[in-house]
């Protein structure tokens, strides 16, 4: 109760504080929705939060794909080999994201230096996107154990009653991954709309939605952040919650259909 309450009951205050009528932080004067309609109003937020939705949902989808196609090719390696591509796929995410953000930053401006990019330079929405793919690919793969749980035998199945190969994949390989893919997706997506330190380094002029806030912060801390911090945590929340009950359907699911297969 303690760990968590002092995990959670700051959030609370804030999301409390966001319907605040007064200004201030230390006295709540009534309840009041204005900083939510003058968050609404705010062209900055409003351009930043479309940079990031946009951002995320291209980001997450290609890669979800090229993890979805990597963890395939990993998992038909041999143990040896899995170990070593796996190892490898750790590392940016073990890695802390300062050092990913300059690193990455350090590529493009040896990019830049190399003439491509024109006059305004290569940094922006390209640099964003190739940013945010590089850190949510190891997280797609990390979904590699639950295509382990997937028996092998129902893609030859498939070849033996007459499907090609592409049939096979796109009929019964990838309605068993469905779950695990949307999954990783979610996550992918959380991670992207949450970033900052790796974004902060390779935005150029851009404003992603966590660069609006902080920028907002070094000036004055305003209500109106209140009300964005509030909306982003239900947001993540949101997502996170949806992850874990397709997890849990897709459990209950697979449990079911043992149960069924040893009945008969």
């Amino acid at each position: 109760v303690l760990v968590f309450g002092f995990m959670y009951l700051p959030i609370a205050v804030l999301i409390a504080y966001s319907f605040n009528e007064n200004k201030s932080r230390a006295v709540f004067t009534g309840f009041s929705l204005k900083w939510y309609a003058s968050l609404f109003h705010n062209e900055m937020i409003l351009s930043a939060l479309g940079l990031s939705l946009v951002l995320a949902f291209v980001s997450a989808i290609i890669a979800t794909v090229l993890g979805t196609l990597a963890t395939i090719g990993i998992n038909s390696m041999s143990r040896k080999a899995q170990l070593i591509i796996n190892n490898i796929s750790y590392v940016p995410v073990v890695n802390p994201e300062i050092i990913t953000g300059v690193s990455l930053m350090l590529l493009f401006v040896i990019v830049q230096k190399m003439g491509i990019g024109g006059e305004n330079g290569v940094f922006g929405w390209i640099t964003l996107l190739i940013a945010h793919i590089t850190f949510n690919v190891p997280y797609v793969i990390f979904n590699g154990p639950k295509l382990r749980q997937l028996d092998g035998s129902l893609y030859n199945a498939a070849l033996d009653l007459g499907c090609t190969p592409r049939q096979a994949f796109f009929k019964v390989i990838l309605p068993q991954l469905s779950p695990a893919i949307m999954s990783a997706f979610l996550i992918c997506l959380t991670y992207s709309i949450d970033d900052f330190m790796i974004s902060y380094f390779n935005c150029g002029t851009m404003q992603t939605l966590p660069i609006a806030i902080y920028s907002m912060t070094r000036k004055k801390v305003s209500p109106e952040i209140n009300a964005l911090s509030a909306i982003i945590f239900l947001v993540i929340l949101a997502i996170i919650l949806t992850s874990n009950a397709m997890d849990s359907r897709a459990y209950k699911r697979n449990q079911k259909a043992i149960r069924r297969a040893a009945a008969e």
